[in-house]
């Protein structure tokens, strides 16, 4: 059928991302003040077609993007030349959308605004925004518990989102839509970077076509597609022997969001094999760090943020997600154990993070040792970090499926994880809430992509061959 080939593809996931956004117009993360009279809440019954219909452009566009998938792996013409086609199709929708999935954008708007009205931004909350500065719609439409937590971010992103504030007096629509292009500039620099890496349209398909990036990065405006973004391009520059830009790069990474630090980890490791001996390994453990240090502070510098950013990272930690295991794990310990569960879970979250950097350090040592692609063993270093942490966010997974796509998309775990964020697209609402169906819809996708191979094969012809994991002998098809 045509609506199976890749150009069928190509324009069923356009008509889904053209419906989320037009659902999202009733049922996204609309501001409560300063819509201007285009984002503005609606009643019940138009707000719940919109996420019905929002919701139903979504199921398209993952439809659409799982079998594309299918046939870039198949190796089928169509597929593999129009893949930048087929990403402007999908996100060109997204970009007049009124926040998706998230309202954290209005957070960024309003932090910026502290920054340029002079706030600590380290040491408040955009609460703190009053009528007549800069900034207050938008702080109105931060999510409850953000309102008086003080910036997680480095003081780079903060410059930025101070000059979009700054660009567009601070109005809410245009600012959210000077924070997408940042976005649409993140998601460039992925594509960039993922090709540079040696990626093709496969990877492309898992790392930018991926909908949890669309949603999140394009529709949802989050920062982190800036920190993949930046983090990926250091980590190329390294990789062609450029070290020293390679690692200002992912300083100013972490100068968006500071889980890109392991990103000089493994430029550590590039240093450390190319020099060889005792005094490649001591190289790569401190002058990596020692030059994003150096641009990290200099950026501390010029935004005249101050070093608050230092003590800010682990505000996230404090509030409970679902998707978090640890902090399940240790919230269940606490009620059974103990009348106040939080130490019991603020130890469990502890010997979580322990267990990530003993782990880390082992995929470190295997990279140095030549046993596991560099790359690839940062990729599973930061899902091994999220998968450990004691806050997890859906558009978290993100973090390493970016930087696995560029080099093993079509392998076991590429795979995989392309079925894990095509399940939590699901798991928040395009309000930006997490209800309970959204977990259930997102098991539902999980169950489907796990056993949607068994069920619909990719090709059994005796010809066709079969796909493994990157670099492992291909074999054909036959009786067994």
């Amino acid at each position: 059928m045509w609506v199976f080939s890749a150009a069928g593809c190509r324009w069923l996931g356009a008509a889904g991302s053209l419906a989320v956004t037009a659902g999202g117009w009733t049922a996204g993360a609309l501001p409560v003040r300063g819509g201007a009279g285009l984002w503005q809440p609606h009643g019940p019954a138009v707000t719940t077609a919109g996420a019905i219909l929002a919701y139903l452009g979504l199921t398209l566009l993952l439809a659409a993007w799982w079998q594309y998938g299918r046939l870039l792996r198949a190796g089928d013409p169509g597929s593999r030349g129009r893949t930048l086609t087929t990403l402007g199709l999908w996100a060109g929708p997204l970009v007049l959308a009124p926040p998706l999935h998230s309202a954290d954008v209005y957070s960024y708007v309003a932090q910026g605004a502290m920054v340029l009205e002079g706030h600590d931004v380290y040491g408040a909350g955009p609460a703190v925004l009053t009528p007549g500065e800069l900034g207050f719609d938008a702080a109105a439409s931060v999510g409850g518990h953000w309102t008086d937590t003080p910036a997680p971010y480095g003081p780079a992103f903060l410059v930025l989102a101070e000059a979009v504030v700054k660009l567009t007096g601070g109005s809410v629509v245009p600012a959210v839509l000077g924070m997408r292009l940042i976005a649409l500039g993140a998601l460039a620099l992925i594509v960039w970077a993922v090709r540079g890496l040696g990626g093709g349209p496969g990877a492309l398909w898992l790392a930018a076509l991926n909908p949890l990036l669309l949603i999140h990065v394009v529709a949802g405006t989050h920062n982190d597609g800036l920190m993949i973004g930046l983090l990926l391009a250091g980590v190329l520059l390294a990789v062609r022997g450029r070290w020293v830009a390679g690692s200002a790069v992912v300083g100013l990474a972490v100068m968006v969001k500071s889980p890109a630090a392991l990103g000089l980890l493994f430029i550590g490791v590039l240093v450390a094999r190319r020099r060889g001996g005792a005094a490649g390994v001591a190289r790569g453990l401190v002058l990596p760090g020692a030059v994003a240090a150096a641009v990290a502070a200099g950026a501390t510098l010029l935004a005249g943020t101050g070093f608050g950013w230092l003590r800010t990272q682990s505000v996230a930690a404090t509030i409970h997600t679902a998707l978090s295991a640890t902090s399940d794990l240790g919230l269940g310990l606490g009620l059974l154990v103990a009348d106040d569960p939080d130490p019991v879970k603020g130890v469990v979250q502890q010997l979580g993070l322990a267990a990530a950097v003993a782990i880390i350090a082992v995929v470190a040592w295997r990279a140095w040792r030549g046993r596991i692609d560099v790359v690839l063993g940062l990729g599973i270093s930061l899902l091994v970090l999220v998968a450990l942490s004691p806050m997890v966010q859906p558009w978290y997974l993100l973090w390493g499926t970016c930087v696995v796509a560029a080099v093993a998309w079509d392998g076991r775990l590429g795979w995989f994880l392309a079925v894990l964020c095509g399940a939590l697209t699901y798991e928040t609402a395009p309000s930006g809430h997490t209800p309970w169906y959204g977990f259930v819809l997102a098991a539902l996708a999980l169950a489907v992509g796990l056993l949607l191979p068994r069920v619909a094969p990719l090709d059994t012809s005796p010809s066709a061959p079969i796909p493994g994991p990157r670099g492992a002998p291909r074999r054909s098809a036959g009786r067994r």
